[in-house]
């Protein structure tokens, strides 16, 4: 029957398969962080059972076990060996408890900032790091694009001093090219704060102190991404270009002796394909992009909320990161997937191809 519907059999095959991987990314999520020896319950102790009795920390410890399901409870009353001591719930059993909890949209408790949510935490840093993210895609994306198109249309000295340097820029990994810049304009000349979203001492609010303290932080985070980005776009965006450039319909409309920027906007949007689909995909796992530059700066997004998790053993904080990450670069894959579908006219004729079959 669905062969008759090549698209939806071509959008349900490759769900089903971002619907197993997703499978697979939860149960990896749940697992990596708890190959670890030590137990997080105890950071919430060192921080809460000072001045009470061993009894009432024992209770209190206790309490924190059963919360976090990380022992066995049999009709609301924790299982206790022979010794009395509380059962320790299984792998197996503690996955059961996390994946019912996901199905009810509860990322649970953060062991760290207890006894605040773990979607509260992420909730307070997912817009630092789209604040961070989503202009810095968007103006890498149009400038790099434009500037790959005119190197690839004008090519003479310009195309000669542009393509070096954009290829430089674009092969400095983020966090290289992050401390070069905190080294010298933080460091050495002392124009921007190395690290930070905002000055300390001002309380985060929509208040001008407040917007001009963040935008003066935002500057070295935002170019420490900006910069290689539109590298990255605009060598991408020469290549396409050279390539239409020797198409035959580039070649007619020069004979025709069409304007310059008719011809390039023909270039520019005719090499936009592979562009259009690296930019969904960017959008998609913004989230996830900045995570290292964050931990650079100690920028108050999700790449420092993850680092604080990690050092501190808070497996729900770890697991609500890394699942909205998963959850968030397969949705994206799975958008540009089904955009290919589409946009791209080669896709289509396979499909029809296996119609027809």
């Amino acid at each position: 029957m669905l062969k008759q519907y090549p698209t939806l059999r071509y959008i349900l095959q490759r769900g089903g398969w971002y619907f197993l991987t997703f499978l697979v990314a939860v149960t990896i999520n749940f697992f990596l962080p708890r190959l670890g020896a030590n137990n997080p319950v105890d950071i919430i102790m060192g921080k809460s059972a000072s001045g009470l009795s061993a009894e009432n920390a024992r209770i209190k410890e206790e309490s924190y076990l059963k919360e976090f399901g990380l022992v066995k409870v049999d009709k609301g009353e924790i299982v206790r060996n022979a010794e009395g001591k509380p059962v320790k719930a299984s792998g197996l059993e503690q996955f059961a408890n996390y994946i019912k909890m996901c199905f009810k949209g509860d990322l649970g408790t953060s062991f760290q900032k207890y006894p605040k949510k773990v979607l509260d935490v992420i909730a307070e840093a997912v817009p630092w790091t789209i604040a961070l993210q989503l202009p810095t895609i968007l103006f890498g994306w149009i400038i790099g694009n434009v500037l790959g198109a005119l190197a690839a249309y004008r090519r003479g000295v310009f195309d000669r001093v542009f393509f070096p340097v954009a290829l430089l820029i674009s092969s400095f990994p983020f966090f290289v090219f992050g401390m070069l810049l905190v080294y010298y304009f933080a460091v050495v000349l002392n124009w921007f704060p190395a690290m930070g979203g905002y000055a300390q001492e001002i309380i985060p609010s929509f208040s001008f102190e407040f917007l001009r303290s963040a935008a003066y932080y935002y500057v070295l985070p935002f170019f420490s991404i900006f910069l290689i980005l539109a590298g990255g776009q605009a060598i991408g965006m020469r290549s396409m270009g050279i390539y239409e450039l020797g198409t035959d319909y580039i070649k007619y409309a020069k004979w025709l002796g069409l304007k310059e920027s008719k011809i390039i906007a023909y270039l520019f949007r005719n090499a936009m394909l592979p562009q259009l689909t690296g930019l969904a995909l960017s959008l998609g796992t913004m989230i996830s992009g900045a995570l290292i530059t964050e931990m650079i700066f100690s920028y108050p997004g999700l790449g420092m909320a993850i680092l604080t998790a990690i050092q501190n053993n808070d497996y729900p904080m770890i697991q609500g990161c890394t699942l909205l990450i998963t959850i968030s670069v397969l949705i994206a894959n799975f958008t540009v997937d089904i955009l290919i579908g589409f946009l791209d006219p080669r896709v289509k004729a396979g499909l029809q191809i296996g119609k027809g079959n």
